[in-house]
């Protein structure tokens, strides 16, 4: 058993790549690679799938025997939103909304991870495209950071891609360990808006990306291995 952990987190696009093409067996191919313990997936979006499995169920199958799942939008033909994928059990979820009056529903999911290696708290977003939105919307993050006992791991599409915007400002005394490469856009990747953080006495000892990931969605992926303590 690897003694830390290993997370990852990524926005899919939807499931589909540059090349217009919506394979999920592709996305899970590259994140089976990386045998990850946890993963949180934005941009999960089974709309205009009717007749196939639903997405987070298939990503389920191929990565992980746990699931929790935000949708944030909901329509006749299907729901878009991100997901938990865990090896491990998950407990006490729960869905917060970060919505911002007429922006885009935006949400966190919390909850319990039961690790081997000790319990600790995960939450993973995908915040909005406003800075005004993303001010309250990581007010909201970093009480749900000081919540429970033990270590917090938060991942996700911060949407953040100023150096010290308002979640890494608001987010650095009750997170201060955190991942530093470049996501977005893949193709060429300039900006930081896909991170893991972590609380003490967790700590993250290497974090890295794929540029691979680049025929796949138009983010990288992040990946890190944590000591939770």
């Amino acid at each position: 058993m690897r003694k830390a952990l290993r997370v990852l987190s990524w926005n899919i696009h939807g499931g589909m790549g540059p090349d217009r093409r919506y394979d999920l067996a592709r996305i899970a191919n590259l994140v089976a690679t990386y045998d990850p313990d946890v993963i949180a997936l934005q941009e999960v979006d089974s709309r205009g799938r009717s007749g196939s499995q639903a997405p987070v169920c298939e990503l389920k199958e191929a990565l992980g025997e746990h699931a929790a799942e935000a949708r944030t939008i909901s329509a006749p033909d299907g729901h878009y939103g991100h997901a938990v994928i865990s090896r491990f059990p998950l407990s006490e979820t729960c869905v917060h909304d970060l919505s911002l009056h007429a922006r885009e529903p935006r949400c966190a999911i919390a909850t319990n991870v039961s690790a081997p290696q000790g319990m600790f708290r995960l939450v993973t977003t995908h915040l909005g495209l406003s800075i005004w939105e993303r001010r309250m919307q990581s007010a909201k993050l970093a009480a749900l950071a000081r919540q429970g006992e033990g270590a917090c791991i938060m991942m996700g599409d911060f949407n953040d891609w100023f150096s010290f915007g308002w979640v890494r400002r608001r987010l650095k005394r009750e997170l201060p360990s955190r991942t530093m490469e470049r996501t977005f856009p893949a193709v060429r990747p300039l900006l930081r808006l896909d991170r893991i953080y972590c609380s003490s006495p967790a700590r993250i000892l290497r974090s890295w990306t794929d540029r691979a990931a680049r025929d796949i969605s138009d983010h990288l992926p992040i990946v890190a291995d944590i000591a939770l303590g």
